[in-house]
């Protein structure tokens, strides 16, 4: 059987491919710390699962589930978007529960692109944002991120390009790979952009409360909800990535497009996990304090291991990640870099290459390890 011409747009996901050389070399005995991917090796607040347990019994909780989740949850969404990014949302119309946040990207692109349209697109970013343009036959259209703009787009270049066939406009902040932090005023700036050029911009947003003192939605900007959605995730707030919660908001109207096609994809959200999900929303803010404890001092360790690698990296960066460039006599490429560490010290980082060329010269690394590992991994180097 040949299958369809849009399987030959995409490759096989990173990780999914070099996790099963990962464990493969594991199964052959080889020590190896895992320092690449960024799943949450911490537990959720206890509530969370007690709440899942309790729901096992509910009358409802086998059934088939609203395509929109249950009220509660949309409500917990809307009450946590007010309490910590002071954004008015109606529970009813402007909310859409996901089973994770990568669906949604799936589900936006298939409700707005047809063949041929374009796609704003980060260089370097998260690659499913490429590989679902491209499974849908819409064209990557690239714009460079650098250091030198701390990793935010120029929109006074992107202006001077021919932007008639761009619907859509993927942003990332803050940022993954690199950690950047956009700024109410780029927000400003971005959502003017957007009602020039007459494109939706979406900007996905699950890593906020990680080393972050400042949690931002951009639909906390004037007119953000004309020309906006945003994606979030309980997957990292949380350390829920397993249960595959997630949530998109904006106006009513973009989110009933989305709903359209989610309607036809799935058949409702386990009810025990949208009750653990309500849990989750309602965790005060000293959830996110001891949280970030932990990540802070394993991201100090994560700097000095950095730094015996002689690599250089940003400490003004949020999420559970550091972004680190390579040294400058380095003549490696950085998938090369990487897998000399992985068959030398038994240690394995991410490429910054995989996700776009303006990550070549750099590697990322996660948070996602106890300070026992990393210290480890320190005296192996």
């Amino acid at each position: 059987m040949i299958p369809a011409k849009r399987i030959h747009t995409v490759e096989e996901y990173y990780f999914s491919r070099k996790l099963r050389e990962v464990r493969g070399l594991v199964a052959a005995g080889k020590p190896i710390v895992n320092l690449g991917i960024g799943s949450p090796d911490l537990q959720p607040p206890a509530v969370v699962v007690n709440a899942l347990e309790a729901s096992l019994h509910d009358e409802t909780a086998h059934k088939y589930q609203s395509y929109q989740g249950i009220p509660a949850l949309r409500k917990a969404i809307a009450d946590f978007y007010k309490r910590n990014y002071n954004v008015a949302l109606d529970a009813d119309t402007e909310v859409l529960p996901l089973m994770g946040s990568k669906e949604g990207i799936m589900h936006i692109s298939m409700a707005y692109l047809d063949e041929g349209d374009e796609v704003l697109i980060a260089n370097p970013s998260y690659p499913t944002y490429t590989s679902v343009t491209k499974l849908l036959g819409a064209i990557p259209n690239y714009y460079n991120l650098d250091a030198n703009n701390n990793w935010l787009p120029n929109l006074e270049e992107l202006s001077k390009r021919d932007l008639t066939k761009v619907k859509l406009m993927w942003v990332n902040y803050p940022h993954m790979p690199t950690g950047a932090k956009a700024t109410s005023t780029f927000f400003e700036k971005l959502i003017a952009f957007a009602k020039k050029h007459q494109i939706l911009i979406i900007n996905d947003n699950p890593y906020s409360f990680i080393l972050n003192d400042a949690p931002m939605s951009i639909l906390s900007i004037d007119g953000a909800k004309e020309v906006t959605l945003e994606l979030n995730s309980l997957s990292k707030s949380f350390n829920m990535a397993g249960w595959r919660t997630g949530m998109v908001m904006g106006k009513a109207e973009h989110i009933q497009h989305v709903l359209k096609v989610k309607s036809n994809m799935d058949s409702g959200m386990f009810y025990g996990i949208q009750k653990g999900a309500i849990k989750a929303l309602e965790s005060s803010k000293d959830w996110f304090a001891e949280l970030n404890k932990i990540y802070e001092k394993r991201r100090k360790l994560i700097w000095e291991l950095a730094t015996k690698l002689h690599c250089e990296f940003d400490t003004e960066t949020a999420g559970m990640f550091v972004w680190a460039k390579l040294p400058a006599d380095n003549q490696l490429t950085s998938e090369a870099f990487i897998d000399k560490l992985l068959y030398e010290k038994d240690v394995f980082i991410t490429p910054g290459s995989i996700f776009g060329t303006q990550g070549e010269g750099y590697v990322r690394f996660s948070l996602c390890v106890t300070e026992e590992k990393i210290k480890e991994v320190i005296q192996r180097i």
